[in-house]
Formats: structure tokens, C-alpha cells, sequence
């Protein structure tokens, strides 16, 4: 069985390339205790016959593994969830409370992507969802932990890129799996100032004053290491937190500037303003790459940051009408 490529980031850690769009955008990750296992996010659908490669690889089966973990309930870190528990018939789903009935029932989940991404677009980049059946899914409250041999990993509600977004706290290696909380940070742009971090304000709930508290709650715990949906493991994150502060804030200014100015070209001036500002920001930040390369790079990310502006200014606006 070929399995995707993963290599061990920290003890017991393994970091997983899903295959989505381009290598190094997303990744998932399994927790190995003993011989149990929990994977954390799990990429698409499509993903799915490689991670079984991946348990596998480790020598293992997929009844060793206990709990199937995604931060939130976006495709690319949700989609293979169901066919996961399908294929792990002892494991069980851990998920936030208001992402839980998406995982049960995928059809408003499928709807919304499919609103996003185009039909085509779908069916290609995520495949098939399953339904994850009710009776297997623990709905995981804030501070909830859950035992894997002997290892144990606590879930916390950290709200703001997505109102159904978790954060694991892994204390063996003193490290948080973070979904998309901790921002992105593709390697290749990586300086010798370290990581660029920036936030990805996706559809539809994002929340910056919700997300510099959950930022606040993530540090409480004084955290050594930080791995990343996008991509991978940073370390030393007491010493990116003020960055990726600063682009959840940034990236809100560049909304609230259009903020009563909805018309049919918003979205595209939105667009605009995101990707100048994510080019000057890497390029502060000692990225040494063509202006046309960091756009490539962060397409994917520059149209959903766009979006998911456009969707909050809505959303203010329909408030301040209200």
C-alpha cells in the first residue's frame, strides 16, 4: 500500500503531507503512544487510502487507532474523517461541540464547499465525505483530556478563525496542534529571521477579537513548539506570537477600510488589498522571492482571505443594521 510522505517532528509525532493543491500546504499529523495512535486533522477524502499506507508503514493497523481528531471542520483538515472512522472501527471522533453535527451529517458541509470551491472543484480537491456515525463521536468540551497509553492530549475551544476551532496540547512534547490558530506559515518562506507567519481569515466565521483571546489562551500554557495545519512544526513560538498578532489585525483593517461600501467589485478590491499586503509583509519579513512567486505561492490563500473578509463585513453591517 503506498503511503503519503511523513516524517517524525518530535517524539512520537509524525508530520503527514495530504496532497492537496501543491506539496507542503497542508499537512496532518498521528500521535504514536506505545502502539496506540490518534491522528490529528486528517486532509480530504482523497487523502485517505495513504494514510492507512502511513499506519502501515509505522507496522500497525487501524485498530490501533484510538481517536481520530479534526481541529475544525474544514476540508482539508476534516474531509477524511469519515472514511477514517470507517476504517478504524475501534476509534472515535473527538470534535467541538459546534462542529460535531457537520461530521454526522456532511450534506450542509459538502453544500458550503461546493459554494466555495464549484462543483468541479469539489469533487477533484475533496472527494467523498462520509458520514462519521453519532453513537462513535465524543463532543469534546474546553480543557477536556483524553488518554492515549499513558500520553496525554487536552482539547481546547480557540474560536476565531472558525467558531468550531480546537487546539490539542500535547504534554509530552510541550506542543499544540493548532489547526489554523497559529496562523500559516509555508516553508518556502522561510528566512533566517525564521517562519512568516499570517492568518488565514477563510470563510465564514472569522472572529479577530475571539482569536487574540484564544492566542492568549495557547500561551498560558507556555507552549515550546507549535504544529501547523500549514505547514509543519515552528518552534519558539513566544517569539512569532506578535506577528501573526499583528496580520490577524492587519488583515481586519483592510476589511473595515471597505466596511459600508458593498458593492459587486468589493470582494475583487478585497482581493487586491490582501495580496499586496501578504507580498510586503513576506517581503518584510527577509522573503527573497519575485512578487509574482509569493502570488503563486498564496493563491489559494489570498482568494479565501477575500472571501472570508467580505463574509465578516456582511455580517457587521447586517448587525449594525439590525
Amino acid at each position: 500500500m503506498s503511503h503519503a510522505p511523513f516524517k517524525e517532528i518530535a517524539d512520537g509525532i509524525f508530520c503527514i503531507e495530504t496532497g492537496l493543491y501543491r506539496h507542503g500546504l497542508a499537512a496532518c499529523y498521528l500521535v504514536r503512544s506505545g502502539d496506540r495512535l490518534t491522528f490529528v486533522d486528517t486532509g480530504t477524502a482523497n487523502t485517505f487510502p495513504s494514510l492507512l499506507g502511513v499506519i502501515e508503514a509505522l507496522g500497525l493497523t487501524p485498530a490501533h487507532v484510538d481517536f481520530v481528531i479534526p481541529t475544525h471542520v474544514h476540508l482539508d483538515h476534516a474531509g477524511g474523517s469519515g472514511n477514517l472512522m470507517q476504517a478504524c472501527q475501534t476509534a472515535r471522533l473527538v470534535i467541538h461541540p459546534k462542529g460535531a453535527l457537520h461530521m454526522i451529517d456532511p450534506s450542509k458541509l459538502i453544500a458550503g464547499a461546493t459554494a466555495v470551491y464549484g462543483e468541479e472543484g469539489f469533487a477533484k480537491d475533496f472527494g467523498e465525505l462520509l458520514p462519521v456515525p453519532e453513537e462513535r463521536v465524543i463532543i469534546a468540551q474546553d480543557g477536556q483530556t483524553f488518554d492515549l497509553n499513558g500520553r496525554v492530549l487536552t482539547f481546547l475551544d480557540t474560536p476565531g478563525h472558525a467558531n468550531h476551532h480546537g487546539c490539542i496540547f500535547d504534554a509530552q512534547t510541550k506542543g499544540f496542534f493548532t489547526g489554523d490558530t497559529f496562523g500559516i506559515a509555508y516553508r518556502e518562506f522561510d528566512t533566517p529571521k525564521g517562519p512568516w507567519l499570517f492568518a488565514p481569515t477563510t470563510p465564514v466565521a472569522f472572529d479577530p477579537e475571539s482569536w487574540q483571546g484564544s492566542l492568549d489562551k495557547l500561551m498560558s500554557y507556555e507552549p515550546e513548539a507549535m504544529y501547523l495545519t500549514h505547514y509543519g512544526r515552528v518552534d519558539r513560538p513566544a517569539e512569532l506570537i506578535d506577528g501573526l498578532r499583528k496580520s490577524i489585525a492587519d488583515l481586519a483593517e483592510i476589511a473595515l477600510a471597505e466596511e459600508g461600501k458593498a458593492d459587486d467589485q468589493r470582494q475583487a478590491r478585497l482581493k487586491a488589498a490582501v495580496t499586496s499586503h501578504l507580498i510586503a509583509s513576506a517581503q518584510a519579513q527577509g522573503v527573497d522571492l519575485e512578487d509574482r512567486h509569493i502570488q503563486e505561492l498564496l493563491a489559494v490563500d489570498t482568494e479565501l482571505n477575500a472571501q472570508g473578509l467580505e463574509v465578516w463585513l456582511k455580517r457587521r453591517e447586517k448587525r449594525a443594521a439590525g
